[in-house]
């Protein structure tokens, strides 16, 4: 194995805000519940030499520790016990498969091989409980295999962990015990367990004591820090370990907003959830094969296979159902941040949901309405006591780390500033309404149009009113802040860039998203009848048009911004295109419609920036803006979709060759530690850590042209 090889990923089940996360050396994974970062566990994975006996072959996922032992043993008590050798194995002498679902390390003949399906979850509203179960199960699959058909002894393999907080301990379960089932857990929080005849389980201070004490029963030790759970393979033979790695928290987890897991609805206990998932190993085991197809093109590249596998699996990461007074409640942590349903990675991640399950998407824009929107005024920066109508809007986000803020709060906006944490209020506006637009689009679920025709309607007028208070000078662009900022400027989602993409205000990147909403508007509202409002919707959206493309400049490009000294060139200009795509506005990339100036001037923008020294690296990857060295892969795989397949950009351009660059980000030693990752400067990772936003990775599969 290249030693590019060795980063670490996620793995975790469906909505339960847990990860089993593998593969940078070190004790730099484990088991992690609720975390913003990998849990920092030894894990003792390996397998007895075939050429020497009581020498243990390890993968390099733990550190050589002091003995704790030593602590409570005299050195002349004599009292010793005999120690195997562990021999770390060399990155290099390592082999490993990563795909979507499945993650396989190997070494001659042995193997350790994760399965991490990625079922779509059942509307809760009309799904058996049966499905629900299947899905909700907390709890990843694993199994331990070696094959020693040329062995001459019997040897041994393992799988074991040692939690970082030492507060924590390892407990076996006698009530499993009982059943057939060995396991090693951390309370009721996780654990593993298996039901292969002939496993053991073992704990101690140190796994090399475990590996070399052939008497098994000293090692029911309550006090130890290491678990081992072990199986002999014998001579000749080929032998097959499961494991079930288990997560579970009962009881109420948040505040705020009271809610539970609702996954407790069919696992009571992690008990519960070891015994289910042992019993049905198998059928988990070939799900993962399955789903794994699911994310599957020929026409992909070995780096683009990367991306969407690493992408996918930090997103699950993050997920979380709830059950919020018998009601699901669907939540994408922030990575790292741990900010709840943060609405401007929500509308990122619509492409992923609406693959796999839609309805979380009107689940999220549902409790937004309901909990999170606010109605307000707005105010022209040049008079900041003189308010005019605003009207309905959206935080940026529910909350942070298990805590739901008062209602039409967020947990990260500020009054008063004019960067950072300021607020965000036109953009989730335009945010809410792309989300939803695209829902009704890929869905037709007409119902939920009609329920909430009125509140589209509110929001028209509020996105009107932050163009400006007088409809005679409105050019369809934001040229007013929100009265919540106090006096601040309201920012967009590229919060830590500067003022070329991060100030909201005249921004030629939430122009164009705000030009695809009155598209998808006009088509809403004349679907029903509201000529009039669609009307306006397609004013608006020309006016937008003609105000960008009245500021194009000599070379062809855009500037960041329509407000003067906007010297920077940006990307995402290009970015709100995909929503007008997928809200059903394609007709306005056709030759023949209205805007087929506009779309060209893209073109020309992309062709301009894009080129060393602009909008790209000297190693071909891309960056956002000229402006900084801050670059988001998420937006980047999104802007590569809208080259590709909106504005037909050539194959063989060089900035088309950008995927292997950037995979170089995500496998950089300095990088690798915290799995999937979207805030580069330079290619150095700096934010939006252990994240789940680059699931825009998946819109690579809708490119029906490169299929």
């Amino acid at each position: 194995m290249k030693n590019d090889q060795m980063f670490n990923a996620h793995h975790s089940p469906v909505g339960a805000f847990s990860s089993f996360t593998l593969g940078y050396p070190g004790p730099s994974g484990g088991f992690g519940c609720e975390l913003g970062k990998p849990a920092d566990q030894h894990i003792f994975i390996g397998y007895e030499s075939a050429s020497e006996r009581g020498v243990f072959n390890t993968f390099p996922f733990y550190e050589e520790s002091s003995d704790a032992e030593e602590d409570f043993v005299l050195e002349d008590q004599g009292d010793h016990l005999e120690k195997a050798k562990l021999r770390c194995i060399e990155t290099s002498e390592i082999e490993r498969e990563f795909t979507p679902c499945i993650d396989r390390w190997a070494h001659n003949e042995f193997e350790f091989t994760i399965f991490s399906p990625t079922h779509a979850i059942p509307n809760p509203a009309t799904a058996s409980e049966e499905a629900m179960k299947t899905v909700l199960i907390p709890a990843v699959f694993a199994q331990l295999r070696l094959d020693n058909r040329k062995g001459d002894h019997d040897r041994r393999i393992f799988f074991g962990f040692q939690p970082s907080n030492f507060q924590a301990h390892i407990r076996e379960n006698w009530n499993l015990c009982s059943k057939g089932i060995r396991s090693l857990c951390v309370g009721r929080d996780y654990g593993v367990a298996s039901n292969a005849e002939g496993s053991n389980t073992a704990i101690h201070f140190t796994a090399d004591t475990i590996l070399g004490e052939p008497d098994r029963d000293r090692f029911h030790f309550g006090n130890g820090t290491i678990g081992l759970l072990d199986a002999v393979v014998p001579k000749g033979e080929i032998v097959t370990i499961p494991l079930v790695m288990a997560f579970h928290r009962s009881g109420l987890v948040t505040s705020g907003i009271e809610c539970s897991y609702y996954y407790n609805r069919f696992f009571p206990n992690l008990d519960s959830v070891i015994l289910h998932g042992l019993e049905h190993f198998e059928s988990y085991r070939a799900s993962a094969q399955t789903e794994n197809e699911k994310w599957h093109r020929e026409t992909l590249t070995d780096s683009q296979r990367f991306h969407i596998a690493h992408s996918i699996r930090s997103y699950y990461g993050s997920t979380q159902l709830l059950d919020r007074a018998g009601e699901p409640m669907w939540v994408v942590n922030e990575g790292e941040y741990r900010m709840i349903n943060t609405l401007d990675l929500t509308i990122d991640q619509l492409f992923f949901e609406m693959k796999q399950n839609p309805w979380t998407t009107r689940n999220v824009l549902e409790h937004y309405l309901e909990l999170y929107s606010y109605r307000d005024q707005v105010f022209s920066p040049g008079e900041p006591d003189a308010y005019h109508p605003g009207g309905l809007s959206f935080s940026h986000d529910m909350g942070v780390a298990n805590c739901f803020t008062p209602q039409g709060e967020s947990c990260y906006e500020i009054s008063g500033l004019k960067g950072c944490f300021s607020y965000m209020t036109h953009e989730e506006l335009v945010n809410w309404l792309c989300c939803a637009l695209v829902y009704l689009e890929q869905t037709g679920d007409e119902a939920w149009a009609h329920q909430y025709l009125q509140t589209f309607k509110d929001l028209f007028e509020s996105l009107c009113n932050r163009d400006h208070s007088d409809s005679e000078q409105r050019n369809g662009i934001m040229g007013m802040d929100s009265s919540r900022t106090k006096g601040g400027a309201e920012i967009t989602t590229y919060d830590s860039l500067d003022p070329s993409l991060g100030r909201s205000r005249g921004n030629c990147y939430l122009a164009t998203k705000t030009w695809s909403v009155y598209l998808g508007l006009e088509k809403l509202f004349r679907k029903y009848g509201n000529n009039d409002d669609a009307d306006l919707c397609l004013s608006q959206s020309t006016r937008i048009m003609k105000t960008l493309l009245g500021a194009v400049r000599e070379d062809g490009s855009l500037p960041s911004s329509i407000e003067p000294g906007a010297e920077t060139s940006i990307l995402p200009v290009i970015e709100g295109l995909v929503y007008a795509w997928f809200n059903g506005r394609k007709d306005v990339f056709e030759p023949s419609s209205g805007y087929v100036e506009f779309i060209s001037m893209m073109r020309v923008h992309l062709e301009q920036v894009l080129k060393p020294g602009c909008c790209m690296f000297d190693d071909g990857s891309w960056r956002l803006t000229t402006g900084n060295t801050n670059s988001w892969l998420s937006k980047i795989y999104l802007c590569q979709f809208v080259a590709r397949e909106l504005l037909a950009f050539p194959e063989n351009h060089p900035a088309m060759k950008s995927d292997e660059a950037h995979e170089n980000w995500l496998k950089s030693p300095s990088n690798a530690y915290w799995a999937w990752g979207d805030q580069f400067y330079a290619g150095e990772l700096k934010g939006s850590r252990y994240y789940p936003r680059g699931v825009t990775s998946v819109l690579w599969l809708d490119e029906k042209q490169h299929c």
